[in-house]
């Protein structure tokens, strides 16, 4: 499966296992249909939780999505939640009987309705209270497209998510990733929670490294369907596909500036894999790593100040950081002889990677202000991790019987989620960015 890819990537690395929207949802919809469902298995849950009651939304029994239960299963699949039972139905225009609710252990109480539109969409409203304060914390209304009411959903969660942690909820963001099902690899785009896959790309050659636009309406990627690693940009809504990188020898890992017009990128043209940087019409490539050794694997810091990589220049793979503009590296991991796949969080304190360290293969976390390296997974063939828009949790590839499957851990490691699919493989995570 990936396999393929994984051996032709590590043996142009030189590495044993260095593997290496909302997309409009109408966009992708209509290009292609949907798959097997990505399945989520959750343990753990954060070190306190937020008790929450959800009200039934009056109405919604007439919508081609039930509101609360999705909001309800975002919430609870968080961990940062606890979910206070009821079978109330409470409308937008309830009365609240704070005191009641309080005593029923939840500090908080979403309650909405939703009404069919005479042009046939969705008139959902919701409202949030602090049953503590007795006051109201949020409304939003929405008038929704039938098939955009999973989304209106997931932006209700991210609203409480918001509202009761001050985080940015991310239930409303988009996953890509790799599946391979017999000879066939696709370029998979699904909602956070693994629901509403839709195929991007499906080729017989494999496909690695997708990365998303800063604006989540792109993804980069690698293709070997001219047998040989070629690096493309697909426009997600319109399918256009951009050939940015075919030079001589392999063309691999690209990941996007800050700005959504370059793209760091590994390649071979020159003799060893060095770091370049190209613009996204392929145009001014510039190469910033100039070494004997092995640089690849870059990601730009979200300042966009530095671009980190991993390179072998000390005798075993380590992450450096270099200015985009060139110059000297600085060295940046020093525990443990193998450390790859650099990701930076969105705040930029938090660098994730892969190490290897007793023959397994692992997710760690450093500490850039202050050094402290934790390890996040108990899992022991991981890959490819990728950090969620609101830095609070990190999606990567593992194994599961012998089968690639993707995991979320929350950076705290206390939360853990695993996503599984009965058909075929499934390999390089990559989490969306926040819609605007």
């Amino acid at each position: 499966m990936i396999n393929n890819s994984r051996t032709a990537l590590n043996a142009q690395h030189g590495f044993r296992r260095l593997s290496s929207i909302a997309l409009t949802v109408m966009g992708i919809a209509a290009a292609s249909a949907a798959h097997a469902e990505l399945r989520f298995e959750i343990s753990g849950v954060g070190a306190s939780q937020i008790p929450v009651a959800i009200a039934a939304f009056p109405g919604e029994e007439g919508a081609p999505q039930q509101i609360t239960s999705i909001v309800k299963a975002d919430l609870a699949r968080s961990g940062v939640f606890k979910l206070i039972d009821n079978s109330d139905s409470l409308s937008d225009a309830s009365a609240i009987n704070y005191g009641d609710w309080k005593n029923r252990g939840a500090n908080a109480l979403a309650v909405g309705s939703v009404q069919r539109l005479a042009d046939g969409r969705f008139d959902v409203r919701y409202r949030l209270f602090d049953t503590i304060k007795a006051a109201q914390l949020s409304a939003l209304s929405f008038g929704s497209q039938p098939q955009l009411m999973r989304l209106t959903a997931h932006k209700i969660a991210d609203d409480i998510y918001e509202k009761l942690t001050g985080i940015p909820g991310i239930f409303s963001t988009r996953i890509a990733y790799v599946t391979r099902s017999g000879k066939e690899y696709r370029l998979e785009v699904a909602d956070a929670d693994g629901e509403g896959v839709q195929v991007a790309l499906r080729s017989n050659e494999p496909i690695i490294s997708p990365s998303w636009s800063p604006d989540g309406g792109k993804v980069a990627y690698v293709s070997f369907e001219a047998k040989k690693p070629v690096i493309y940009i697909q426009n997600l809504v319109t399918r256009q596909r951009t050939l940015v990188a075919n030079f001589k020898g392999s063309n691999s890992a690209p990941a996007w500036a800050p700005d959504g017009q370059r793209l760091a990128v590994a390649l071979t043209r020159d003799g060893l894999t060095q770091v370049y940087v190209i613009n996204a019409d392929g145009s001014g490539l510039r190469r910033l790593t100039n070494t004997a050794g092995i640089d690849t694997e870059p990601r730009f810091s979200p300042d966009g100040n530095y671009v980190y990589f991993t390179s072998d220049r000390s005798g075993g793979p380590q992450i450096y950081k270099v200015s985009p503009n060139g110059g000297d590296a600085q060295r940046v991991t020093f525990s443990g002889s193998y450390n790859i796949s650099p990701r930076i969080s969105p705040d930029g304190k938090t660098l994730a990677y892969i190490s290897r360290r007793d023959g397994k293969f692992q997710l760690y976390a450093l500490d850039l202000t202050n050094g402290q390296e934790q390890r996040l997974s108990d899992t022991v063939k991981d890959e490819s991790p990728s950090f969620s828009p609101n830095g609070k949790y990190i999606m990567y590839a593992t194994e599961s019987g012998r089968r690639g499957s993707l995991a979320i851990v929350s950076t705290d490691g206390r939360i853990k989620q695993r996503l599984t699919t009965q058909i075929g493989d499934v390999r390089e995570p990559t989490w969306g960015p926040f819609m605007k």
